[in-house]
């Protein structure tokens, strides 16, 4: 009789998860597992808490009650400097509308992060150039996020949300802003790339043919998870 392989641990963990603001329940006792480099869907109608169960698991929120480990360590109980230095060293971000600063070239919004952990600036943004030209946005480094298409603005963030080393990259409605065909193009970007990274990834969307591009999903209704479909790869 063979011997089933050990358990493995998974890279970020939640259990009982609950989270109210006032008389609204976000989240109702939510478990959820995230293996190393997963890509996670995480589906559900606007007020099912979907967004909420993002921002208890990259640390931005503290649940009322549950706990959050990321390899182990809990997360949820720290206090507020020791979550944000947590997320700025374990964790990256690309949003809807990419948030980038206006007033920076790309290769400086890229190198931002990494200066932030201390990184001098020559180095961080020879690193930005890097990654920007691995994104396909060789020549333009200089140009300001008002000089971008809406893709290449999200592959800059992409692009920022990797130059860390992150454990897991969280992307909130990340082809919200674009065309089916650009979304498409940011979504096989931004797996391929967190996954060539050794990052996990957890993408929160409405949209089917965005969580297509993920190994498994979950559906959240009033929220609980109500249904989950497929697996780790």
């Amino acid at each position: 009789m063979s011997t089933p392989p050990p358990a493995t641990t998974p890279r970020l963990s939640a259990r009982g998860l609950r989270k109210t603001f006032g008389s609204t329940t976000a989240l109702a006792g939510v478990d959820v597992d995230l293996a190393d480099g997963e890509a996670l869907a995480v589906m559900g109608p606007s007020g099912s808490g979907k967004s909420t169960l993002l921002h208890c698991l990259a640390g931005i929120l503290r649940p009322d009650t549950g706990s959050v480990r990321l390899r182990g360590q809990e997360v949820a109980s720290l206090g507020e400097r020791d979550r944000s230095l947590l997320r700025r060293r374990s964790y990256g971000f690309v949003f809807q509308f990419g948030q980038l600063l206006s007033e920076l070239p790309a290769q400086e919004n890229v190198a931002l992060p990494s200066m932030l952990l201390g990184t001098p600036r020559a180095e961080a943004v020879a690193l930005a150039r890097q990654w920007l030209g691995a994104l396909g946005l060789a020549g333009m480094e200089d140009r300001r996020p008002g000089e971008l298409s809406g893709g290449q603005a999200q592959r800059v963030a992409v692009a920022r949300a990797l130059i860390t080393g992150p454990d897991v990259v969280f992307a909130d409605e990340p082809t919200g802003a674009l065309d089916q065909a650009t979304g498409a193009e940011v979504m096989r970007i931004l797996t391929e790339t967190t996954h060539a990274a050794g990052a996990s990834l957890v993408v929160v969307t409405h949209e089917s043919s965005v969580a297509e591009w993920c190994s498994r999903r979950i559906e959240m209704r009033d929220g609980s998870i109500v249904a989950t479909s497929g697996v780790p790869r």
